[in-house]
């Protein structure tokens, strides 16, 4: 059982990042995720000495990635023992962990046949589903999750949330996420925060339509407002933009956010003096962000102030020296002064980072 235990955090904790590639999901962080190990008879079946080494080996090759050979393994072993229970279970966790998420569920399945009390196949399967584009048959296996641990795993509540979204229940959604984080799923926050995922995930309709929901039930709730200026940025009504942004500053102040975004709509409406000052106010709140110092070097440089745009868009980069998008700006900054060098060194390395990790110098 250690063992079963030890692969199923193994194979938990780099979850999350995998499933913010698969929904399309930007984020600075990978979050640790772990999912409650509860293997069922299956998992736990006592073998005898030789079978029991064999399952070893297999893990061991499963940590070492090599995957193929664990499943030539299992084959084996299940060719050679017909009635052995928990071959499925095993092939499941391999082929979960090679990211050949339709054959886990296959192989989860069959697990289940055999031992229908094997939670963590349970579990898997709904995670296998999802990370194959399936969320529509991912929502049973997650849902019996939830009654499992009602209150204790958020992580569950928000895939099942992502499951009930790509399949147009946003109802059901709104109430996984207000079980996520604690809230009445009928308050002005469960709508702002199903708003928000609904956002991320390029619903914006839905998200407009559950974010004017929120500020209709608590006008005064911060990031409200805030969620629907960035999705009229998003969308280019730049005068709906600033004027939720605008009200957001009334009830939230202290947001570097707030005004960032909003020094964004004057820019796009060439108010460069306006932007200006919104910028200089977000950095004083937040100057370990590098959007306001990029943006700011493009309103300095149409504002004619070159030489200060340079050292805005020179401060971004210490912050973030891999971002193309300063460099590209920091090179037409230096075309403009005649300083032509400087311009291709900069144009060069931002053609490069644009390229990815494995463009050559």
């Amino acid at each position: 059982m250690t063992h079963v235990h030890g692969m199923a955090v193994t194979l938990a904790a780099g979850l999350l990042a995998g499933l913010l590639a698969v929904s399309g999901m930007v984020s600075a962080r990978v979050i640790s995720y772990r999912w409650p190990a509860q293997p069922g008879k299956a998992a736990r079946q006592e073998l005898d000495g030789s079978q029991g080494t064999e399952f070893a080996e297999v893990r061991r090759l499963s940590e070492l990635g090599k995957f193929d050979e664990a499943i030539a393994q299992l084959e084996a072993l299940g060719a050679k023992h017909p009635d052995l229970k928990g071959i499925s279970h095993e092939l499941g966790l391999v082929y979960y962990k090679k990211s050949d998420y339709l054959k886990a569920t296959v192989n989860f399945k069959k697990a289940l046949e055999e031992d229908p009390g094997d939670n963590e196949a349970v579990q898997l399967l709904g995670l296998s589903y999802y990370l194959a584009g399936r969320p529509a048959e991912a929502i049973v296996p997650l849902e019996k999750v939830q009654t499992w641990y009602p209150s204790a795993n958020v992580d569950a509540a928000y895939i099942l949330g992502l499951c009930y979204m790509q399949t147009k229940d946003y109802p059901s959604a709104r109430k996984a996420f207000a079980r996520m984080f604690g809230v009445r799923e009928d308050s002005a926050a469960a709508y702002l925060f199903t708003a928000r995922m609904l956002l991320r995930q390029d619903f914006a309709p839905v998200a407009e339509e559950y974010g004017k929901k929120a500020v209709e039930l608590d006008p005064k709730l911060p990031r409200a407002h805030l969620l629907l200026g960035e999705l009229y940025l998003y969308k280019s009504r730049i005068p709906e933009a600033v004027g939720e942004l605008q009200k957001e500053l009334e009830v939230n102040p202290g947001e570097a956010a707030v005004y960032y975004k909003l020094a964004d709509a004057y820019s796009r409406l060439q108010n460069y003096e306006e932007a200006e000052k919104l910028l200089q106010r977000s950095i004083w709140l937040d100057a370990t962000s590098t959007g306001p110092y990029i943006l700011m070097g493009k309103v300095l440089e149409k504002k004619g102030e070159t030489l200060l745009a340079i050292r805005a868009l020179q401060r971004a980069l210490a912050m973030d020296p891999n971002n193309p998008i300063p460099h590209h700006l920091l090179g037409q900054a230096y075309r403009h002064l005649g300083r032509d060098e400087d311009a291709e060194r900069e144009l060069k390395i931002a053609a490069r980072l644009e390229q990815g990790p494995d463009a050559k110098p």
